[in-house]
């Protein structure tokens, strides 16, 4: 892969977050400022809640709204050998986080226990008046979030994004099983690239599968007089 300029073409190399002695923790903070990365034309999402701990003291990585008004749950590890080395399996970790979103049933719930503590751990990357209290600009936030996607229902379904470098076959085997069985999950590999000192990031969806149909031109439809 290179980068093509005026004076010389600039190799792009392939390397891995441990190469570059990035963590989990970094990846998902590159998540966390960058949430449009996941987003297609279509879609959008609002950051919420970051390491939200459940009544069994199990901790999701990130928490986000989208514009439909479900909770997303965000779950991320760095390779396929940090997938492999927990006892527990990735997906099955994010059902289960995913599970205990269910039980929100109301925006004011979301925004008291999750938003506003998250607001007050990012208070500075906020423009708000600082006179206001974190659960003021949660709730802002939230209204114009709500607002500019015309949200009417409010976490009717849970979504599940998977992110790591490269996954192993039983959990694409096990995630494309549940797309198959509508529960929406869905995988991003995140990959890292040297340019010269810098570091460039690639992400992409690879389930679930986009159906074949849409890939087809369609026909152009004549009409009859």
């Amino acid at each position: 892969m290179y980068i093509l300029n005026k004076n010389q073409p600039s190799k792009i190399e392939e390397t891995t977050f441990a190469e570059l002695n990035m963590k989990e923790s970094d990846i998902e903070e590159i998540i966390r400022s960058n949430i449009d990365l996941l987003c297609d034309d279509e879609e959008s999402m609002l950051i919420v809640g970051q390491q939200v701990k459940n009544d069994q003291n199990g901790r999701s990585d990130l928490t986000a709204i989208d514009n439909n008004g479900d909770i997303v749950l965000i779950e991320i590890k760095r390779d396929k050998k940090d997938i492999l080395n927990r006892k527990e399996a990735f997906e099955f970790q994010a059902i289960r986080y995913a599970a205990s979103y269910a039980t929100i049933k109301s925006a004011d719930e979301l925004i008291q226990n999750i938003f506003a503590p998250y607001v007050e751990k990012y208070r500075s990357e906020f423009n708000q008046q600082t006179d206001l209290t974190s659960v003021e600009i949660a709730q802002r936030l939230f209204d114009k979030f709500v607002d500019a996607n015309n949200i009417k229902d409010f976490n009717e379904h849970q979504r599940i994004i998977l992110i790591a470098s490269e996954f192993d076959n039983q959990t694409i085997s096990a995630v494309a099983w549940l797309n198959s069985n509508q529960v929406d999950i869905s995988c991003y590999q995140i990959c890292p690239y040297r340019l010269n000192e810098d570091v460039l990031i690639d992400i992409k969806k690879i389930l679930p599968l986009v159906a074949y149909d849409d890939l087809y031109v369609k026909k152009k439809k004549k009409s009859i007089l």
